[in-house]
């Protein structure tokens, strides 16, 4: 779960395509979806085969794909790659939505001879969604979820300058229904805001407090941001191998902190995950 920021770019724009890999993210999300024009679907999967075809790099590929009937078979012929870590599955609704792209998947890569698993990150974009996200966490091949504020919004019938107590309900299952599952952290929602950047920190650090990890991100100037919120700092990086060191000192159960306080099993956990993101 080490990929703190999602940088998204359109596959119908191969300039955009060439650069994105050079602009800090952690991981690309491949749009070929939303991002491109219903005239431009060919085209982003043909510069995408290309694309792939000359990749050499460590950053994390992923592609959202239509998940429309005949779309998305045209675009997992596209990516089921072994350069493509991960699908973004758009308008996840049911976890027969994911186990109908975990069947295509499966029989692309038996046939391909594709390594690893693809794995796949449920965007949940409706209602229906939102209260099915513990089906569609728990579904084949689902590492993270992402709530898709802007399409959520308009299902809702709410606007994008109001709305948040409501949304924030969609927010907080995705964080439960993660866990339950016992997947990753989920993947904090895009902003169209990248000029007011201090703005956009506040918001992305709300996001780390509510229990995600990490960000997407449409803006290569939200990118910096979102590595920074996600990077342990040097202090807590002390703090928690202290509180691991106090830990196996103590002999197990409980102890206390550097000032003073009781820490157990749950502090360690919490610590163990902090030292497993450090950059």
């Amino acid at each position: 779960m080490n990929a703190r920021s999602h940088l998204y770019v359109p596959a119908n724009d191969p300039e955009r395509l060439a650069r994105a890999i050079g602009r800090g993210a952690d991981a690309l999300i491949v749009d070929l979806e939303d991002g491109v024009s219903i005239s431009d679907k060919d085209l982003a999967r043909s510069n995408l085969k290309d694309w792939l075809g000359s990749l050499e790099t460590n950053v994390e590929i992923w592609v959202r794909v239509n998940p429309e009937v005949g779309m998305l078979e045209k675009d997992l012929d596209v990516v089921a790659s072994p350069k493509v870590a991960g699908i973004v599955l758009a308008k996840s609704a049911s976890p027969d939505d994911l186990l109908n792209l975990h069947e295509k998947l499966s029989a692309l890569e038996s046939e391909r001879h594709v390594g690893q698993a693809i794995e796949v990150s449920a965007l949940i974009e409706s209602a229906v969604g939102v209260f099915n996200s513990l089906a569609i966490a728990r579904s084949p091949r689902v590492s993270r979820l992402q709530i898709g504020e802007f399409d959520l919004r308009a299902d809702l019938g709410i606007s994008a300058e109001a709305g948040d107590t409501t949304l924030q309900h969609a927010r907080s299952l995705a964080v439960f229904a993660s866990a339950a599952a016992g997947i990753n952290p989920p993947v904090a929602s895009v902003s169209t805001n990248f000029r007011d950047l201090d703005a956009y920190r506040l918001e992305t650090q709300l996001f780390k407090n509510w229990g995600y990890f990490g960000r997407a991100c449409i803006h290569p100037a939200q990118v910096q941001i979102v590595n920074e919120v996600f990077t342990p700092t040097q202090e807590e990086l002390i703090n928690a191998q202290d509180i691991l060191d106090r830990l196996k000192a103590a002999g197990g159960g409980v102890a206390l902190d550097s000032h003073g306080r009781m820490i157990d099993e749950a502090s360690a956990k919490i610590a163990r995950r902090t030292l497993s993101i450090r950059k």
